[in-house]
């Protein structure tokens, strides 16, 4: 079939990501000789530079990955945690019922540096310069503007000029807006890197004393110190429409640290897909497919409606038992053995019917029932029906808000074996204001927790936010095989199963199952503040054509029908038991790349 671009076929190595740039100085960690995990990132860094509205230096990271030296697939936990101060008292005191989407009192402890540093020191064989060295030059020279980030800070000036003046020096050079594709520089971010780097170099005796001291100056260092004074000295305006302080300290900073983590797993015919745990929302991915287990999906056309329908009403029921029990387990029991197993899901599928359902179902696990009748009363309290829908995913043309980031993502599978998926995000443009001394953000992941008592996903300190962030590793006939993800928030898991099922099922290669037509629901509660939900709907580009969306109308579904080439985000690498590898990216925004030799 045709596709918008080939899948890159290679035997060196692949690198897949959100944005060209950070692709291409992935790729250049691989003929530096370096691996898998050192082009992962150097990736990284980069985009943090290139989609400063998806991503940022103060954000988190999960990764799942395959180690050919360890033999082993693991998750890399750089998702940070909430900060000593963060308690549901101190919100409710400043007079928050939510936790809104932006400005301090939503950020948590940033991850993702720690987790870059530990997965560079621990699997990488690069040093530290040579990964830091593209997203430093791109800082400092200069890079051409994203339209859609030249748009962002366009529908922010204001109010970055009148509540934010720190982003507005960064975003606004000499007070103007940006041009799209043309070079934009962020000096003092550069600068920070640099001086990490020099920090490094003169503590660090070795390639793994670099990284330490790296890790030092970020989290004992001049950047704690830096976020720790910006938190208590301003006061800062957020989405709440009243201003506030942070709670984040120099000492949250200081014990808190990047972690390894056992990933999730379920066996599909002949893929075992591994996810983060349910401190994230990887296990509804997992808990989807074992409903899809007992429907014949490959005698269902990759884009019919039956095929659509089937998926989309699996994935309602699996967001409604997120909502009801996922929470960092670290703090919460999650009951997912019972909710995985074949007795639960079996009695859960006798719910999908021929119609559209526009219910919330949780499904009933014996023992958790006070704990699921909360969360259903906090839902029908604080979760709105009636503002437009954006589902998180403003990358989106028709469902952008200017004040609400994404995430970004990257595959890499090189000639060792080795292979990983990660998902970077957080520290948006817009989460929060710039600091200084450092020219970049803190993110806003802390808006996925309740301030309501009793409840999986509730505020605590210490605690993980449940992200959304879900990258994905399967593998097949006991191989690791594939890495794939997606930005989109609460869509990351719908835009990712349908690329699984139909290379799984319909023996489509990666960049032909990306390249279908994709579609979404929001029929759940969104992860975000505010969190709206919308029953029954179902987001479809309008290349599925009249016939299905019409089918899919009669089934009781409220269409969206979205224009062409604006749902999704996917990227995609895998590896055959011959050596072959093969990379793929999404065509739409036009932005993201796969390359490889």
């Amino acid at each position: 079939m045709f596709t918008t671009r080939p899948e890159i076929l290679g035997t060196f190595g692949v690198v897949t990501s959100t944005h060209w740039l950070a692709s291409a100085a992935g790729m250049s960690m691989l003929e530096k000789d370096g691996n898998a995990f050192d082009a992962c990132v150097a990736s990284g860094f980069v985009l943090q530079v290139v989609e400063p509205h998806l991503v940022g230096p103060s954000g988190e990271v999960p990764a799942v990955f395959y180690s050919a030296k360890t033999g082993k697939v693991e998750v890399l936990c750089g998702q940070g945690t909430a900060p000593k101060g963060a308690t549901i008292d101190h919100y409710k005191r400043e007079g928050l019922s939510l936790i809104p989407g932006n400005g301090l009192l939503a950020t948590v402890i940033p991850g993702a540096f720690d987790a870059w540093m530990i997965l560079l020191r621990d699997h990488g064989s690069l040093r530290l310069r040579d990964v830091l060295e593209p997203a430093i030059y791109y800082a400092e020279k200069g890079h051409p503007l994203l339209p859609r980030v030249s748009d962002t800070i366009k529908g922010l000036k204001s109010f970055f000029e009148t509540e934010w003046p720190t982003s507005a020096a960064v975003f606004l050079p000499g007070g103007n807006v940006p041009e799209a594709r043309k070079l934009f520089r962020n000096t003092q971010l550069a600068e920070t890197w640099k001086r990490i780097l020099r920090e490094a170099e003169a503590k660090g005796r070795n390639r793994e004393g670099e990284i330490e001291a790296a890790r030092e100056a970020f989290y004992k260092g001049f950047v704690a110190e830096a976020i720790d004074r910006f938190a208590r000295s301003n006061e800062v305006m957020d989405q709440s429409g009243s201003r506030h302080r942070g709670v984040i300290t120099a000492d949250d900073m200081a014990s808190w640290s990047a972690s390894y983590d056992t990933p999730l797993t379920y066996d599909y015919h002949n893929y075992r897909v591994n996810k983060i745990r349910p401190w994230g929302q990887g296990p509804v991915f997992l808990q989807t497919l074992a409903l899809l287990k007992g429907f014949d999906l490959g005698a269902m056309g990759p884009t019919s409606a039956p095929f659509i329908h089937t998926v989309v009403e699996a994935m309602k029921l699996a967001f409604a038992d997120r909502e009801a029990y996922y929470g960092d387990p670290d703090f919460v029991k999650v009951p997912m053995e019972t909710l995985l197993s074949d007795q639960y899901s079996d009695e859960r599928r006798k719910l999908i019917g021929e119609r559209a359902s526009r219910e919330l179902r949780p499904g009933h696990v014996e023992g958790y029932e006070l704990q699921v009748e909360r969360m259903m009363k906090a839902l029908r309290d604080l979760s709105t029906t009636d503002r437009k829908v954006t589902g998180g995913e403003p990358t989106m043309a028709s469902m952008r808000s200017a004040r609400r980031g994404d995430t970004v993502h990257i595959d890499v599978v090189d000639r060792h074996g080795n292979m990983i998926a990660a998902m970077p995000s957080g520290g948006w443009l817009q989460s929060s204001p710039v600091i200084p001394e450092l020219g970049f953000m803190l993110n806003s992941r802390a808006q996925m927790f309740w301030l309501e008592t009793g409840l999986p996903a509730s505020l605590e300190p210490g605690k993980r936010p449940r992200t959304t962030l879900t990258p994905t590793l399967a593998e097949k006939d006991g191989e690791p095989y594939m890495v794939f993800g997606s930005p989109g928030g609460d869509q990351q898991e719908q835009w990712q199963l349908l690329l699984f099922l139909r290379h799984a099922h319909h023996g489509l290669n990666l960049q032909e199952a990306i390249d279908l037509p994709m579609a979404h629901t929001a029929h759940f509660p969104s992860s975000f503040y505010p969190r709206e939900q919308k029953p029954g709907h179902l987001a479809a580009e309008e290349t599925f054509g009249t016939e299905v969306l019409d089918e899919l109308r009669a089934r009781g579904h409220d269409v969206e029908s979205m224009p062409a080439w604006t749902v999704g985000r996917l990227v995609a690498a895998s590896r055959d038991k011959d050596g072959l590898l093969r990379g793929a990216a999404t065509p739409r925004l036009m932005q993201a790349y796969a390359v490889g030799r």
